[in-house]
């Protein structure tokens, strides 16, 4: 199992231990929830641990590490660094209109670190999507998790729900091991944000939803009563 990097999340998850090992994990949600936030713990928790971490996006370092730092996530000496392929500033660079050097630089790096726990994040899921048809993205992701099925490698993707028509988040959720679904629910004046856990490989559907917040740097889950 590897840890979410948010232990109330970790709880909603095996009872404390996170997502499943050789995993794909999708996190969909409206723009400015917070779905990225999912990806930096996930990947600062992965520092802290020694795992090889790659971060996959279409922004610049920049822009990345200034969202981070308004979570509270900001770079350390005392742990390593993810590697970086990104649109600017990153180690490598990510291309989103050239699928195959996309697929063909992950595929390398994963090789070039497979004695290691790797950790992937990316957020340019809703970008190939709305440059490609959604069967080239969905063919792209098929081969793409049959190499990182054979690894020690949990993924974690982010996609705004809202930017696409609802049968491709559909089959985008049906390609994924896990979901977790994050949404605003309205009430009058009243607006709640909420998480709940849509699938997960190895655990009984769960409707339940639960309301989140942003704290001192870290994300709070308890359990919501409408």
């Amino acid at each position: 199992m590897v840890s979410s990097g948010i232990p109330d999340l970790d709880k909603l998850l095996y009872g404390g231990l996170g997502y499943p090992s050789r995993s794909t994990i999708l996190v969909v949600g409206p723009a400015g929830i917070g779905k990225e936030a999912l990806g930096y713990w996930f990947t600062y928790a992965g520092t802290l641990t020694n795992d090889f971490c790659l971060y996959v996006t279409n922004l610049s370092v920049s822009e990345v590490m200034e969202d981070q730092g308004g979570f509270g996530i900001r770079d350390s000496n005392n742990v390593q660094a993810p590697l970086w392929m990104a649109s600017e500033g990153g180690q490598l660079k990510c291309d989103i209109n050239d699928l195959t050097e996309l697929s063909s630089t992950i595929k390398r790096v994963l090789r070039e670190n497979s004695n290691k726990r790797i950790r992937i994040v990316t957020d340019v899921l809703s970008p190939l999507l709305m440059i490609n048809p959604p069967e080239t993205v969905y063919r792209f992701l098929s081969q793409l998790f049959i190499d990182l099925k054979q690894l020690d490698v949990v993924l974690l993707a982010t996609l705004e729900d809202e930017m696409h028509q609802a049968q491709t988040v559909a089959a985008m959720e049906q390609k994924f091991d896990g979901v977790v679904e994050l949404k605003l629910y309205e009430k009058g004046l009243k607006v709640v944000p909420l998480l709940r856990i849509r699938k997960m490989r190895g655990l009984p559907p769960n409707p339940r939803y639960f309301r989140f917040s942003f704290v001192n740097g870290q994300m709070v889950i308890e359990e919501y009563a409408e």
